[in-house]
Formats: structure tokens, sequence, C-alpha cells
């Protein structure tokens, strides 16, 4: 019998390992990898990609625990928090300033309503998707120059 149970549990613990292995290579990225440092600009809201040249981009940082940057019209801060995958974007002040382009203007507030409805994010080499609680991506930055 503990000839049998020894031929029957390795090759189950074997297997246990690497599904477990594999469970954390859905990515080339780990998911704990820090979004805090680059300057990510906005590419796209939802399925609609944003011209080239927009001014709309956030900035978090670690050791302050807070994110700032532009709407396209106006300055933006608040505060966040991250954990593995889990990201919440708290209240954010801005400055009001009128948009002369109607356009940004439109763009501004559907950015700002994504960053709100933030609860989690993926990172792929210089792109960051922002979802929302149905995991659909509200948001899409990238950090290199577009």
């Amino acid at each position: 019998m503990r000839s049998f149970a020894r031929h029957i549990a390795l090759p189950v613990l074997a297997t246990a390992a690497l599904l477990t292995t594999l469970t954390g290579c859905g990515s080339s990225i780990s998911l704990d990898e820090p979004i805090e440092g680059p300057v990510w600009r906005l590419a796209q809201l939802g399925d609609e990609p944003i011209a080239p040249g927009g001014e709309a981009q956030i900035q978090f940082d670690r050791s302050s625990g807070r994110v700032s940057g532009s709407g396209g019209c106006n300055r933006v801060s608040g505060t966040f928090t991250r954990s593995g995958i889990s990201l919440k974007i708290g209240q954010l002040a801005a400055t009001r300033m009128a948009c002369a382009d109607p356009v940004r203007g439109a763009n501004e507030a559907q950015f700002l309503s994504a960053l709100q409805s933030t609860t989690s994010y993926s990172l792929a080499p210089g792109r960051l998707a922002l979802l929302d609680a149905g995991g659909r991506t509200v948001a899409t930055l990238s950090s290199g120059n577009r």
C-alpha cells in the first residue's frame, strides 16, 4: 500500500507544483511589478484611441502614496493604494480651468471618471491598462513616447 501511495503522491505533487508555477506565468511582468515611477500618458479611453499630443497623464509616487498629473486641461492629484494587481485611486482634486477644446474637455471628464472607477490593472511592457470592477479596460496608458 505504501508503494502505491508513493507512486501516486509523487506525480500528484509534481503536477501541483507545475500548475502553481505556470499560473504565475500568464504575463511577462510580475503581478507585483511597480507602476510607480514612470509618467503614464493616456493612449486610449475604453476602446477609443486618443490623438497623439494629448496632455492627459498620471504618475504614481510610492513613497507618498499619491497620484498626480493632468486630465488634459486641469492638474489632478489624489491618493492611491496598490496591492498585487489591485489598484484603488482615492478621491481626486483638480484645478477648475476651462478647456478651450470641447473634445479635450470631454476626454478629461471621461479620463477622471476612468481613474475613479479603477479597481485593478494589468501591465505589458510600456503599457498600463486600468480595469474596472467588471474587468473591463477603462483606460490604457503608455510610458513611452507615442
